[in-house]
């Protein structure tokens, strides 16, 4: 079963991290395999709503999913948006920009650096935005209560994440940018390209947000059609079209999809600019971890079950708001690649061990009161 369904998935990641080291060493190595923990990190929520969706779809648009899906999530998202993103932030074609990357490192490496603020603005303030839309909900589940409960009370007025987002860029471009660093060690008022790019970075967010919500939207009109569909059929003891209903609403749930995992995917492509401005690695990395986001769909889905760590999507969301502020601290000063993407696997790997104690001491209370339980019966004479 695991083999079965993470078999490509350790394909990709051995081919990946050997053309990396023939790509530029150890070195190398390590970044991708950074970058990929760090996308699956990030991306861990997205698999668990991903299958929580696809499991209720039919097999011919599950396939479609895993199929077309990954074309558009791996090829699209991951490796060509952040072509995408360098080319329009250093005024070049995508042709140009790849080019660059693989021929001329040192001339590509100037331009990404003097584009570095604007790249930094417009993924801080996303990132930014997900973390406080996240931190601001009042939750059943809370991690870190001493933080999440008084935000949670706080997120109840309205707007508050975007003044609060539009506060930290106003901060970031009349102190960082007023003072960015250039190729060469020279120094420019960035604060004009900060304010405009991430005001880019702000409203995108807001249209993938809408976007996602008008999809989920129109996914539960569906449910509720279908719903009512069926009621009426049992009434007349007629058969219920399921194959028209079924492929009706997942088709909304596929462009629901389609969007939730683009969303997702800028977390981690932005995230990848605070850990290396190489297109080469940054691509590696994505890749595979985004195989590892759809084999982990794939197993919740077959496994009938979702995950137990309910911890893991606060850890995901903790570690994209620390990237948020590391990449508007970026603008200004140079942050080791390594200890960047150390913060998110950090945050991970402490939001996965609070999960397995909490499991554990759920374990116990239930085992306890068993225990009890079988006490005062024997107690009683029964």
């Amino acid at each position: 079963m695991l083999l079965k369904t993470f078999g490509w998935s350790f394909v990709i990641t051995a081919l990946g991290l050997g053309l990396a080291v023939l790509y530029g060493g150890m070195t190398a190595f390590g970044i991708v395999a950074i970058l990929s923990v760090l996308e699956i990190s990030l991306s861990f929520d997205n698999a668990v709503v991903n299958a929580g969706i696809l499991k209720k779809m039919n097999a011919f648009w599950q396939k479609i999913f895993l199929t077309v899906g990954v074309l558009i999530a791996v090829f699209g998202m991951r490796l060509l948006f952040p072509v995408v993103i360098v080319a329009v932030t250093a005024k070049l074609s995508p042709v140009d920009a790849v080019n660059l990357a693989l021929t001329d490192k040192s001339r590509y490496q100037e331009l990404v650096t003097d584009a570095h603020p604007a790249i930094a603005a417009f993924g801080g303030m996303f990132l930014l935005m997900i973390f406080l839309d996240f931190i601001f909900e009042d939750r059943d589940i809370q991690w870190l209560r001493w933080i999440e409960r008084p935000l949670a009370k706080l997120g109840k007025v309205d707007m508050l994440s975007v003044c609060i987002s539009l506060l930290v860029l106003l901060g970031a471009s009349m102190t960082f940018a007023a003072h960015a660093h250039q190729h060469g060690g020279g120094h420019a008022d960035k604060g004009e390209t900060v304010l405009i790019s991430g005001i880019l970075g702000l409203v995108t967010y807001m249209i993938v947000g809408g976007l996602s919500g008008f999809f989920e939207d129109r996914l539960e009109e569906e449910e509720e059609r279908e719903h009512e569909a069926e009621e009426e059929a049992r009434k007349s003891g007629k058969k219920v079209d399921a194959v028209r209903l079924a492929g009706k609403a997942a088709f909304f749930m596929f462009l629901y999809l389609e969007v939730l995992d683009a969303s997702f995917s800028f977390d981690g492509v932005i995230g990848a600019f605070a850990i290396t401005n190489d297109i080469v690695l940054m691509a590696l990395g994505l890749g595979i971890g985004a195989m590892y986001v759809r084999s982990l769909t794939v197993y919740l889905v077959r496994q009938g079950t979702l995950d137990d760590y309910v911890y893991l999507e606060h850890g995901a969301h903790y570690a994209i708001g620390a990237l948020a502020v590391l990449l508007l601290v970026t603008i200004q000063y140079q942050i080791n690649e390594v200890i960047t993407g150390l913060v998110g696997v950090i945050l991970i790997g402490w939001s996965f061990w609070s999960s397995v104690r909490r499991n554990r001491a759920l374990a116990e209370a239930e085992g306890k009161a068993e225990t009890s339980g079988d006490r005062a019966e024997v107690s009683s004479g029964v």
